[in-house]
């Protein structure tokens, strides 16, 4: 009959067991990063076929390319967080423009099929941030699945310059009721969206509030723009 290695350790002298029993955990994290790490190699041949194949027409090219520079960024990012590397600093000057313009046609497919209006008002200039582009990509782009996902009726996206800030806002219809089965499923699935819109926020020197009411949802983004003091 075989025996556990954990048997094993557990009928050892205590040093013994506790030197085998950390061994037996370094040797399972051994296991289990070389199989994240193959998974992380079969994830970038397919996102390298796919961005050979992006749409001809150039709307649908930028709506599929920043996709997959977001994909791909998630991946890297996943990358160091298996193998303990810290994430590099990134200073470049972001045109908040189209970034939001990228977003926005990420997401009108979605719109579309839900029925759902997604609308810009821009109140700004040609606002610059400082940053990491991707990241704020992945900011904005979680603030509008935020709205699709957890709200009601059309999702609107304002952008604001005040005082040398950009005030980022999504607004939705209010706060989608779930059957009480499928909110505990949900609770434990999502909110993770909103973790990454802080940790941006922060990184940028910047914040992030959420309000909710019966028929609206904001949240938003406030970053200061390239050239003020963060």
């Amino acid at each position: 009959m075989p025996v556990e290695l954990a048997e094993i350790a557990a009928g050892l002298p205590f040093a013994a067991s506790l030197a085998m029993a950390t061994g037996i955990t370094a040797l399972r994290e051994g296991r289990r990063r070389t199989s994240l790490n193959e998974a992380l190699h079969e994830l970038r041949r397919p996102l390298q076929a796919l961005a050979l194949s992006l749409p001809a027409d150039s709307g649908g090219r930028e709506a599929a390319g920043s996709a997959l520079r977001m994909t791909a960024a998630a991946v890297e990012r996943l990358d160091r967080e298996i193998n303990g590397e810290a994430s590099p600093a990134a200073s470049d000057r972001v045109p908040v423009r189209p970034l939001v313009e990228a977003a926005l046609a990420r997401w009108r497919p979605r719109a579309a099929v839900a029925g759902r209006p997604l609308e810009l008002t821009w109140e700004a200039s040609r606002p610059v941030l400082r940053g990491d582009g991707v990241a704020l990509a992945q900011a904005v782009d979680n603030l509008i699945s935020n709205g699709f996902e957890h709200g009601l009726g059309a999702v609107e996206v304002e952008v604001r310059e005040e005082e040398g800030l950009l005030r980022l806002a999504v607004r939705d219809g209010g706060e989608r009721e779930e059957p009480a089965g499928r909110s505990a499923r949900l609770a434990r699935r999502h909110g993770h969206g909103l973790k990454i819109v802080r940790r941006v926020a922060a990184s940028q020197g910047g914040t992030f509030r959420l309000k909710r009411s019966c028929d609206r949802t904001e949240a938003e983004l406030v970053l200061p723009l390239a050239g003020r003091p963060r």
